[in-house]
Formats: C-alpha cells, structure tokens, sequence
C-alpha cells in the first residue's frame, strides 16, 4: 500500500485516541503527509492522561483543541481531500463511512482500546492508556513503515 498523502484520525471524543494517532503520525512521519483528527462529538477536552502518557515517548498533544466531524465541516474541511481515514472506534467507522459514501477514499477501522473508565487510581489509569498508546503505534508502524524519526 502506498504511503497516504493526508490522513485523517478519528474516533469518538477527538479526546483520547485520534489525537495521540495524530501526534504520533505527525512525529514518526514528520511533513510525509498531512494529518488531523477528529471525533464523532467534541464534547471533551484533551484528556489528561493521553497528554501525559504521550509525552512520555516525546509527543506533545497539550496544544490539542478538540473537534468534530460536524466542526470539521463548518471550518471548510473537505473530507474528500483525505486520502486515508482510520477510524479508531466503532461509532467513529460508521459516522466516517456514512460521511464518505460518495467519495473514492479508504477508510481503515483499527479496532483501539478506549482507556477510559478501564482502571481505578493514577498509575493503574496510566497503565491502561499506555496500552491503548501502544496499540496505536503497532497498528501505525505495522502500516506505514518504519519511523522516520525514531519512537
């Protein structure tokens, strides 16, 4: 498969999840491709956690504003320009596939742990958003190559 030119991430809150794929893809890849996320609502803030555990392997997401497929669309953000969306939750596939009916582009589901309300207490939470940190670069390293920045 070909490297994508733009790549779009998305999952429920644009909380947790697409924005760690994001900061990962824009820090492993660098300027290859364009990329950005999105949730199916914004309701969220960037959670704590995924800043935190991010930031532990050099990816920073506390600039990270959060925002929708809706949003997207109200700034002018032309779902059809993406080359690839990987959605990251099953909510996030179907409203990306409903979204994208009529147009020539894949969409990918990696089935991704939601961290959330997984674990009791700061390090047991830590533990589980690890994980879900580290599902998402396997599946993005499996797919896109090798880093070129080293992770």
């Amino acid at each position: 498969m070909a490297f994508p030119s733009s790549v779009l991430f998305c999952c429920d809150h644009n909380a947790i999840r697409s924005p760690m794929a994001e900061g990962m893809m824009k820090k492993y890849y660098g300027q290859r491709a364009y990329v950005q996320s999105a949730g199916v609502k914004n309701d969220l803030d960037i959670d704590g956690f995924a800043v935190t555990v991010c930031s532990e392997i050099g990816v920073t997401l506390d600039a990270h504003r959060t925002r929708s497929f809706e949003d997207m669309q109200n700034w002018g953000d032309d779902l059809s320009s993406f080359d690839l969306i990987v959605a990251l939750s099953p909510a996030s596939q179907r409203q990306a596939l409903e979204l994208t009916r009529l147009f020539h582009l894949t969409v990918e589901y990696w089935p991704i742990m939601d961290p959330v309300g997984i674990a009791e207490g700061r390090e047991a939470k830590l533990r589980a958003y690890r994980q879900t940190r580290d599902q998402i670069r396997e599946r993005m390293l499996d797919r896109f190559g090798p880093a070129q920045v080293e992770p």
